[in-house]
């Protein structure tokens, strides 16, 4: 199938079966000449090259190139197309990248580094030298799992020991300016902080359909039949390889929550560390030398030692915030790939087939035994969020009042407090918003966000709602109060004046 004929699924988009208004991949994070295609396929410009010129003010937006500029690499034809050899690296560690470029012909990389930066979203931090690129073989398949770990290495990446730890973007485009994709990365390393952000790639993972071919990809959700057609969930992967790009432009589904979290806080100067949540499994990290976790985005998929290792943090006197909804649902397992390297296997049966039960609230363990409220269901139009219990120090100086309503704030998915399920041990526990909508079928629900202090003196707080990341640092979701609720919590836990 030729690239002239882009279906919608193509875009990134429509595979992923997303109503929500904040699930659409790659958002405005950075803004200028990359486009990305929204579910209803219309073009989303988002990117921009962080070099402003000397005394220039605001980010210099590069010149288009011959042809209109580079647009994204879709799947069908695979023009320039990448993954990375870990989740998260250290400085002074390597980080390989396996690259596919059709045809073939020499590319560069832009390493970019997630941050507010003047407004910016992101700053170029390195440029790789021209390298050459090939046709790596097709991906392998095997029961709906798609691998391409026989990919030969395309560039090995040093990390210096002066980079800063953070959220990372590789930008790949070829050389004739014509195709660009991107690979995310995370830097982290050992050092103290006060605030430690875990960056959800576990989830991430479980969404992607790479490849979007209308044949191949396969992701937890959905797969195709071999006349094309999209099936769902009972036909779907049960194991995924993270040995392979992300579908559509290289970027996650839901990566902009956690984008908006990170341009937020750093413009605030909030002392952060960084990992992803294979490093929270893995034990690569000790959560108990930090003040508080943050969960900045959509969580959904959760082994039992993430779970173990995040209820003892808590148990120890960390704080946990989470600012998304339908967190910790679905249990995983994270297994080792055929050639050893552990943790790049994602393997989650759901509800096929012999083995365990799933969901972590069928194994008697619900979601509400560490978040305090758990999923309810998806919200198929935005929603205001009603605030309750406004005289509560989460909303001091907000100038948010008992039942006032904050436009679209309940979005996406939503959770709320479930009476016949057992709360975790607190010392206090309240809700701070208790909101009304309807379901798909009309029927009316509500969200509820939740705040408890635990006997460890940690508190945890969840918002409920996929909506409140955005409203920290997105264009068109931003809300000052969320922006003052969350600087109330983030710091009475970093135990700031």
């Amino acid at each position: 199938m030729g690239s002239g004929h882009i279906r919608r699924w193509e875009s990134g988009a429509y595979a992923h079966a997303v109503s929500d208004p904040f699930g659409q991949g790659p958002v405005p994070w950075l803004r200028g000449s990359e486009n990305y295609f929204d579910d209803t396929g219309q073009v989303v410009p988002w990117y921009v090259e962080h070099a402003p010129a000397p005394g220039a003010s605001g980010p210099r937006i590069p010149p288009p190139r011959a042809g209109g500029g580079p647009r994204t690499a879709d799947d069908v034809d695979q023009q320039i197309k990448g993954y990375a050899s870990a989740g998260a690296v250290a400085p002074g560690e390597s980080i390989d990248f396996h690259i596919t470029v059709n045809p073939p012909q020499q590319f560069f990389v832009d390493v970019y580094r997630i941050g507010h930066y003047g407004g910016d979203g992101a700053s170029k931090i390195t440029t790789s030298p021209r390298l050459s690129g090939i046709v790596q073989p097709p991906p392998l398949t095997a029961d709906r799992t798609v691998s391409c770990h026989h990919w030969w290495l395309s560039w090995r990446l040093q990390v210096p020991s002066l980079w800063s730890i953070g959220a990372y973007v590789a930008v790949l485009t070829t050389a004739d300016g014509r195709y660009r994709s991107h690979v995310p990365f995370t830097v982290r390393d050992g050092h103290p902080a006060d605030l430690l952000l875990v960056l959800p790639d576990v989830t991430w993972q479980a969404y992607n359909l790479y490849p979007e071919d209308g044949r191949t990809g396969a992701s937890l959700y959905h797969a195709w039949d071999e006349s094309g057609k999209l099936l769902g969930e009972e036909d779907a992967a049960v194991t995924l390889s993270f040995d392979r790009p992300y579908a559509g432009a290289g970027l996650p589904l839901h990566v902009g929550h956690a984008y908006d979290f990170v341009r937020w806080a750093e413009r605030y100067g909030y002392d952060l560390a960084y990992a992803d949540t294979r490093d929270l499994h893995s034990g690569r990290i000790d959560p108990t030398r930090y003040r508080g976790l943050v969960f900045p985005g959509h969580d959904e998929y959760w082994s039992v030692p993430m779970r173990n290792t995040v209820e003892l943090a808590r148990d120890h006197g960390t704080s946990l915030v989470f600012l998304s909804a339908n967190t910790m649902y679905w249990k995983v397992e994270l297994s080792p790939s055929a050639s050893g390297v552990p943790d790049r296997m994602l393997i989650c049966r759901k509800r096929r087939g012999p083995g365990r039960p799933a969901l972590w609230r069928e194994v008697e363990r619900p979601e509400q035994q560490l978040l305090g409220i758990q999923y309810a269901g998806r919200v198929p139009e935005p929603h205001p969020m009603v605030v309750r219990n406004a005289s509560h120090w989460l909303w001091e100086a907000t100038g948010a009042h008992e039942g006032d309503e904050l436009p679209g704030l309940v979005a996406g998915e939503a959770d709320r407090y479930f009476p016949r399920t057992r709360l975790p041990e607190h010392d206090s526990r309240i809700l701070l918003a208790h909101s009304p909508y309807r379901d798909h079928e009309g029927a009316k629900r509500h969200q509820e966000t939740s705040l408890y202090r635990a006997p460890s003196g940690a508190l945890v707080f969840a918002s409920g709602t996929f909506a409140w990341s955005p409203a920290l640092d997105r264009p068109g979701h931003v809300d000052e109060r969320i922006q003052r609720a969350t600087a109330n919590l983030l710091d009475r836990i970093c135990k700031r004046d």
